[in-house]
């Protein structure tokens, strides 16, 4: 039961994570956000792995692999989940990144070959029309506040989070030969986020260079606290219940019970926003989280 509770923990935080991330990066925009949260979210992460003497496991022999996971996993794919945050709210893209489970099941099939099972092929079915029925019918009349409202094309949002989805399934892909190596699961996820916190850097200064009109605000002290406390909640203390909870229990289930994010995020949405979220929300997030645990316990 500790390590059940430890991965509900890690569900419920990064649905916070999520949730808190939205001002910032409205205000900011996803570069001027992720410039911030990556370097503070290494600090950390570096501290944690210091403190548990995790460096002294990471093989720098597969420094590459963790580059291009790092590249692929944070940089590219945390940028399109938060500009799909910016574009069509945290509700529909917690629900679109849930996809990320079918996704990591059709490439290890295709780059692995591993054979999928009829129950593993109705899992990703099932993920998949949850995510449809909570972006198609997850909207009522009477929801609205911003978060529910979209900025732009909903079909644009749409692709950019499944893109995000598929970011994050073939980093984690990429990552397992550097997990089988034994190495200290926190120190890998700091070395990732120290990467691409570079990356982001470069990436907002060479942008920068050719921007003369800044569509977002700067920085404010309060705004760095917020964010500070995004990357604290989402990345410091959702990866240490994760990881606690797949050092007491079985790896399969704790998983599953992980991935409750988009059914964790309906209630505090419901709190923070005073509308009750559509039926059509409930049954998407529910299915998705009901296919997650098909994948992840085969």
């Amino acid at each position: 039961m500790i390590g059940n509770t430890a991965a509900l923990a890690a569900a419920l935080c990064w649905a916070l994570g999520g949730l808190i991330a939205v001002t910032p990066v409205n205000r900011l925009g996803t570069t001027g956000f992720n410039r911030i949260r990556m370097p503070l979210s290494f600090l950390m992460l570096s501290a944690l792995a210091f403190f548990t003497d995790g460096w002294s496991s990471v093989d720098l022999s597969f420094i590459w692999y963790i580059v291009f996971s790092s590249i692929i996993g944070i940089f590219l794919g945390d940028s399109a989940l938060f500009y799909t945050i910016n574009k069509i709210g945290p509700r529909r893209t917690g629900i679109l990144f849930a996809a990320n489970a079918p996704m990591t099941a059709i490439i290890s099939f295709i780059v692995f070959q591993e054979r999928l099972s009829f129950p593993q092929i109705a899992g990703c079915s099932i993920v998949l029309f949850g995510v449809f029925l909570a972006i198609a019918f997850g909207t009522t009349s009477n929801q609205c506040h911003k978060w529910e409202q979209v900025k732009g094309n909903l079909f644009l949002g749409v692709l950019t989070g499944l893109f995000s989805a598929f970011c994050q399934a073939l980093s984690a892909i990429v990552i397992i030969p550097v997990m089988e190596s034994g190495s200290d699961p926190i120190s890998i996820s700091a070395l990732r986020v120290g990467i691409s916190s570079v990356v982001v850097i470069m990436y907002s200064w060479i942008r920068s260079n050719h921007t003369h009109s800044p569509k977002y605000s700067k920085p404010t002290i309060g705004l760095v606290a917020w964010i500070a406390c995004c990357g604290f909640i989402g990345m410091g203390m959702g990866m240490t219940f994760l990881l606690f909870g797949l050092s007491k229990g079985e790896a399969g289930i704790i998983t599953a019970l992980a991935a409750t994010t988009p059914v964790m995020m309906l209630p505090l949405l419901w709190f923070k926003t005073g509308e009750r979220p559509s039926l059509g929300s409930w049954f998407g997030a529910i299915l998705t989280v009901v296919g997650s645990g098909i994948l992840f316990n085969l």
